[in-house]
């Protein structure tokens, strides 16, 4: 399984052979290298741990960052690959075509009304409807009187983790160590994202 950390830059372009416009997201993947390997021996399972070096992110937890600090690595993720340590991974293992799910922490929008968060028509906007374009409406029965598990209403969004599925490279930049992804990525410009094939 091929696999590596990247940054993501933001969306652009580009056009295919046959002169269709296709919308990408650029990844940023440099200094990618294996600091862990875990056997299923010891470790019960077999993986590695690939470490995407430079700066510290702003939101690290102190002890995280202290460990970080010594290694000069940024973030760290385990996958499900067989290696042995010391092995630098990089671009040059994609090739344009090949199929790859990427996972990303998306945008947090905060608290967001039931209409913007899960979709909901609101209400009429006449009819003698005046204050009830955007809410939720009725949250429950009266029996068994209390408002069941799961029901949808307002809340925070966004800030979780995300994976999209079947994204296609577009193209390979080897000399900037870039990656165009079709489509679209979750997360901000500027945040990390886990890139692996599917197979």
């Amino acid at each position: 399984m091929k696999a590596i950390i990247g940054r993501k830059i933001g969306m652009s372009q580009t056009f295919s052979e046959t002169g269709e416009r296709i919308g990408v997201t650029l990844i940023f993947c440099q200094d990618n290298r294996v600091t862990l390997v875990r056997n299923s021996k010891r470790d019960g399972y077999a993986a590695v741990q690939l470490a995407l070096t430079k700066k510290i992110e702003k939101g690290e937890q102190k002890p995280t960052e202290r460990k970080v600090d010594n290694r000069n690595i940024a973030m760290a993720r385990e996958f499900a690959v067989v290696v042995d340590e010391n092995v630098k991974f990089d671009v040059n293992q994609f090739t344009p075509g090949d199929v790859v799910e990427v996972v990303g922490v998306s945008k947090g929008k905060g608290f967001q009304g039931v209409v913007k968060r899960h979709g909901f028509a609101g209400g009429p906007a006449s009819h003698g409807h005046r204050h009830v374009l955007r809410a939720a409406g009725s949250i429950g029965c009266r029996f068994p009187q209390h408002v069941r598990k799961g029901q949808r209403m307002a809340g925070r969004m966004g800030g979780d983790r995300v994976t999209v599925k079947n994204l296609k490279v577009v193209w390979v930049d080897k000399d900037q160590n870039l990656l165009a992804l079709s489509g679209a990525v979750p997360g901000t410009r500027g945040s990390i994202v886990e890139i692996r094939s599917v197979e």
